[in-house]
């Protein structure tokens, strides 16, 4: 999805209700990359020794939120393929939205998004 596209798309769902609820998968997603955020922009100043700021143990921490980020990323991006189908939406269309080329391209990524999401709940991953 192109730069403006992706504005759009920010644009149009800031206009929805927030969620009330801070303890949902986004909001989770939204605050650990914060976090990583957070690393980034610490290991980007030095401290009074002419040393990056973040530490290996920060730097580790970090580097262990990237599988529950990906999971929740998956988990939520499951949602609204969901979602969509549910508002007749069909695979061309959700395809076209998430920068795919075809209809098979969107059913295929669902499905290797459902496989993963099961693993994960069976502990196979």
């Amino acid at each position: 999805m192109a730069r403006d596209s992706q504005q759009q798309a920010r644009d149009r769902l800031s206009l929805l209700a927030p969620a009330r609820d801070e303890t949902t998968v986004a909001h989770r997603v939204e605050q650990d990359a914060s976090l990583v955020g957070r690393l980034l922009a610490a290991a980007g100043e030095q401290n009074d020794h002419g040393r990056p700021s973040a530490l290996p143990d920060d730097v580790g921490a970090a580097l262990g939120l990237f599988e529950g980020l990906r999971e929740q990323l998956d988990r939520l991006e499951t949602q609204v393929v969901i979602e969509a189908r549910r508002c007749g939406m069909d695979w061309r269309q959700i395809a076209q939205h998430q920068g795919l080329n075809s209809s098979q391209a969107a059913s295929q990524r669902y499905q290797r998004l459902m496989t993963r999401l099961e693993e994960i709940r069976q502990g196979v991953r």
